[in-house]
Formats: C-alpha cells, structure tokens, sequence
C-alpha cells in the first residue's frame, strides 16, 4: 500500500512549524528487532560506530528532506543536503523564511545563518526530526533517526568504548538488558527505589568517568615526575571506584539478577513518618466497617471490646476504609475490621507499633488492592501485629507485603499475590505463623542477608518459588536468621527454597588460603576444598542451647522432608564462608584483633519438619550470580 505508515505527531503552540513523524512511541519489540537485525547485530563494542555508520548508509535519504532542527533552545526548519554518515552529522541550509520556535530568546534570519556558518551547516543527526510526509518515501528515515537517537540516549554509555570485553556480542551483553529495563521502568514493573538508585548510579558513573578521563589525558606517558606519580595513584583510585559503580549497574541492567537481588540497599521509602504515642496518652481502637448490623455490634462488645479494651485509656473510632484507620493511628492504636471486601487503590503504610485484626476468618475479613504500586502493605513500626486479614494482591511490584525495618508478626492471614509475595528487608524481623501464601510470579517470601524471619505453619504454594534467601558479595552482609517449622511448602514452579549467593570462589579460596597461612593452619585440604568450623545450630522451638543432631527433628515420612537437612547444611557452610572473608577483609586492613562477637554470630538456624511436595525443581537449590 503507498503512503506512510506513520503517525503525525502534531506540534502544541507555535504552528509556523511543520508537524514531523510520531515515533517516540515505539514498542519494546520493535527496537528490539531493529537494534538485532538492522543497526547492530552481533557486532563488538568497538564495531558499533561503524555499524551504525553503515546501516544510516543504507537507510537515510542522502539528501532533499526537510526536518527540524531541535536543541534546548530553539527548533528550526532546515533541509538536509547531505549526509556524513561516520561523524553522524548532517549538513543542512536554512528554510526560508525563517520558521523557528524559541525558547527563552529571539533568533532572526541573520543569526540563524551566522550560528549555521560556525557549525559548518554540519549538525548532529539526533537533533533532527523529519517534517510528516504522507507518502512514505521518508518512513525508514524517519525510524533510522528515532533508533539512532534512542540508543545514544537510553542505551549508549560513554564508557562503553573502554570495555574491556570486546569479544563479546555488545547487543546481547548491553543493549538488550538496558533496553528491557527502560520499558520495566517505563510500564512500572521496577520498584521506584530501584528506579531512583541506577539513574543515582548512572549519574556517579558518568561523572567519575569524566573526572578519570580528564585525569588521564593531563598525564603525560613519558613523564617521571612525583605530580604525575600522584595523579596514576589517584586515577587507580577513580578507576576502581568507577568499575564498582558499573558493576551494580550491570546487577540492575541483568533482568535475573534484577528479579533475584532486588537492591540491598533499604531505600526506607515511607509514606508517613512515625507518629509516636498521643500526647494525652491515650489508646484509640478503631472499627472499620462500611455497614454493620446491630447483632454485629453485640457480638464485636461481647467478645472483642468489652473484654480487652474497656479501660478508660481506650477510646473509640468508626472508619469506611481500612486506609484511613491505619493512617489514623499512632503507637499503641488497634484496628479491628469488621467482615467484608474492603478495596483500596494505594498502599498501606504502617510506621507506628499498631495491632490490626479481622474481626471473623480470614476469607470474611478481605483487603484487595486495585491499582499499581511498589508495594501493598509496607511495615516500618517497631512492632506491628496483623491477623486474621485476607490481602489480595493486583500490580504491587515490590511485594504483597514488605518489611522494610521493625517488627512484624503476622498470624492466621491468608495472602493472594498476583505478582510478588512478602519481602523481608535487611535487619527487619517477620514472624509469619499459619498463614497461607500463594500465586507469586516471582518467590513467594524473600529474605535479604542480616534479617530475622520465623515461619511456624505456613502454607507456600503455587509461586515461582517457594522461599528466596539472599546473599550479597558484599563481605559484611551476614546471613539471616532464620527459623522454618512445620510449613508445608508445595506445588511451587522452581524449588521450594533457594539460595542466592555470588559465584566468586576462587576468591574464597584465596582469602582463606592466606588467612590459614598467616595463622600457621592446614585447613585446606586438596585442590580448592575448603574445611571451615561450622557454626553450632540451634532449635528455637526445642528451647535448648545445645547443638542438637539433624535426624532428632524428622517427625514425618522422609520422602517429604528431605530438603531441611540440605537447606540447614547448605546455610550453615555459607555463613561459615562469608565470616572466613569477612575475618581476612579486617586482616587486610590492619585490624589484627578482631572481636570475636562481631565475626562469630552465632547463626541462628531452626530448620525442620518443613514438608516439599511436587515443587518443579525439587526441595532445594541454589543460585549462583
């Protein structure tokens, strides 16, 4: 069919300007397939100027086509005469009269022609969009100039061309997971954290990128001068400063590892901040109920009320929205839902120590989220109860639930993820008893390294995965504590649990290798083993403080408990590992004499009469990243 195939994007506010093609708005595919199949390839990093090059060649009409001419000051009409498709410029001449749109100053004929005759008339081909033609001839014009200027703004990195790992296909290993991450963020899939920590990361980089390459072209390759000694020093500095930065950026760039780390750091997002007690002193229950019957009312004072909350301290509330009682609440408060399907449309965020309770069973008492969200309930109180309450999850990215800091203890609730489960950030404490978890795209708990998370009873089933516990390289991350009793965890995509953790052994073994050598030891036995002392384990629910054996826990068949003795082992020798590196990082600094207490925490590990039943993967595995 003749004509074009592109939309007009029609311009607001000055219409002396033509409008140009609509091509902003292209799909995650058809990038894709365009950066695959026409611009790149399989080419290497250093490959991709000429490729590009190469592919405008054969695309962009050489010359006699108009388009504007758009910088942060002023958009012009020009033509376009020719092309230099290497330099990625174009030469251009002014269309008279002069149309022109500007932005905070006055441009004639007379200075347009003058500031033309100081470029050259050379300009570089992103800043130019192709005025509209309906008849096609400029389409694939139109599209090269939009794919060109995407990649140099979303996906192009100045460093890039310093890659060290020039054998590699540079689409598979930086454009694709930089394109996929522009259109997660772009259609919110990525926790807005995370969004604000990698454009946070992206800025650093760039400028201790520049500060470096100005450094290293002030330095002269011949010269033995101290100033110049200095500067190397200095730039070994930056320059490894900058490879960390890239590094994290590659772990949010890499879609898995994005999934499996999350970003360790606790952002602390809140919507509110704590409000403390009341000033009086005083305690507010607050009911939440849209309707309520009389018989309600008799049995919510008979049972509830009457008998725990009579005191004059007490005081009480009535609420439409179980949103605006917690936002209500200050330290000490509690909040009792009455029966009934309670829709909110943003997250629910709980700062103070409050208690919330459903009033009845958990399928009577439901809370569903309707909109999109980083996430649906989002605890930071020092301690905060919640029980018999059903959630049902729609769009939440960063979990139905998330402990960011603090103290949960959640108790006979009942979670319906649609995307993600509950999330246990670093140095925050869950305690999650008979509660039932299911539907997760992703895992259906996380647990992040230095957190404590108790699970006695619980259902986890038909998610990705059954449990995530993570690991970071990082040397002072500890591993968390963890206590897993009598759950039964089932028909799990993956495994039940898995172990997230860096692949980096060889540094392991190094690490301990010159540790057992400065200390006169023989602890390594054979060709990359490692034999570490394993911390002692100990049983929560047993009340002992005794290292206790492996099979005096087994109080049900074999064949369904067969993951709690490799989850335990396999936890164990990692804490192990990671105090070995953590104990010969202090070395390296000088600290000769460590305490003991800050190395040898005790791992408190509770793992037992856990059920697995037909998890696709098994009942336990690992990640290495």
């Amino acid at each position: 069919m003749a004509g074009t195939r592109l939309q007009r994007a029609e311009r607001i506010g000055d219409a002396s300007l033509p409008d140009t093609f609509q091509t902003n708005e292209l799909l995650y595919y058809e990038r894709f397939k365009a950066y695959q199949d026409y611009m790149l390839g399989d080419c290497k990093t250093s490959e991709v100027k000429a490729f590009t090059a190469d592919y405008l060649e054969k695309v962009l009409e050489p010359c006699d086509w108009q388009a504007q001419w758009c910088t942060d000051v002023f958009d012009v009409l020009v033509e376009v005469v020719d092309v230099n498709y290497k330099a990625l410029k174009a030469q251009v001449k002014l269309v008279v009269p002069l149309q022109c749109e500007t932005r905070g100053c006055e441009l004639t004929e007379e200075a347009m022609n003058t500031l033309l005759e100081a470029t050259l008339h050379k300009v570089p081909l992103q800043e130019l969009r192709v005025v509209f033609d309906e008849s096609g001839d400029f389409d694939q014009t139109a599209l090269a100039l939009e794919h060109l200027r995407f990649f140099y703004k979303h996906i192009w990195r100045q460093w890039d061309d310093e890659d060290e790992d020039d054998d590699f296909d540079y689409f598979v290993r930086c454009v694709e997971p930089r394109l996929r991450l522009f259109y997660d963020i772009l259609e919110d899939r990525v926790p807005a954290g995370l969004v604000a920590e990698y454009y946070s990361l992206l800025a650093r980089c760039s400028q201790k990128f520049q500060e470096f390459s100005s450094l290293r072209n002030g330095i002269s390759s011949d010269s033995e001068s101290e100033l110049d000694n200095v500067s190397m020093v200095e730039g070994l500095r930056m320059y490894e400063q900058m490879e960390a930065l890239k590094r994290k950026l590659r772990i949010i760039e890499n879609p898995l590892l994005r999934y499996v780390l999350g970003y360790k750091v606790n952002s602390g997002q809140q919507s509110c901040r704590a409000k403390g007690p009341r000033a009086s002193g005083g305690r507010m229950v607050h009911v939440v109920s849209v309707s309520t019957t009389v018989s309600q009312l008799q049995s919510l004072m008979a049972d509830k009320l009457g008998p725990k909350f009579s005191g004059e301290e007490f005081e009480v509330q009535f609420h439409s929205e179980p949103l605006l009682a917690v936002s209500a609440c200050y330290e000490g408060d509690v909040v009792i839902v009455l029966p009934g399907h309670y829709n909110v449309t943003s997250s629910i965020s709980i700062p103070d120590s409050i208690s919330v309770e459903g009033f009845g069973l958990p399928d009577e008492v439901v809370i569903e989220k309707k909109n999109k969200g980083d996430s649906f309930v989002e605890s930071t109180g020092a301690d905060v109860k919640i029980s018999n309450v059903k959630f049902i999850q729609h769009d939440a990215i960063e979990g139905i639930l998330c402990v960011r800091q603090g103290k949960l203890e959640m108790e006979n609730c009942v979670l319906q993820c649609e995307t993600t489960g509950v999330i246990v950030r670093t140095s925050a404490h869950l305690t999650m008893n008979m509660c039932d978890l299911y539907g997760s795209k992703g895992a259906g708990v996380e647990i992040y390294p230095g957190s404590v998370c108790s699970m006695v009873g619980n259902g986890i089933h038909h998610c990705k995965e059954g449990i995530l516990i993570k690991d970071f390289a990082d040397e002072m991350d500890t591993m968390p504590k963890i206590t897993m009793v009598n759950n039964v965890i089932h028909n799990n995509e993956g495994y039940g649990v898995i172990l997230v953790k860096p692949s980096d052994q060889d540094r392991i073994w190094k690490d301990c290798h010159q540790l057992d050598k400065e200390e006169g030891k023989e602890e390594m036995k054979g060709e990359g083993t490692l034999q570490v002392d394993v911390p002692v384990i100990v049983v929560d629910d047993c009340s002992v403080k005794e290292p206790v054996s492996y099979s005096s826990c087994y109080v049900v068949p074999p064949e369904f408990t067969e993951g709690n003795d490799a989850i335990k082992k396999e936890l164990v020798a990692t804490s192990a590992k990671k105090q070995r590196r953590q104990k010969s990082r202090l070395k390296e600094l000088g600290v000769t004499q460590a305490d003991d207490n800050l190395l040898s925490q005790e791992m408190f590990v509770s793992i037992q009469d856990n059920q697995f039943r037909r998890n696709g993967m098994g009942s336990f595995g690992t990640f290495l990243y």
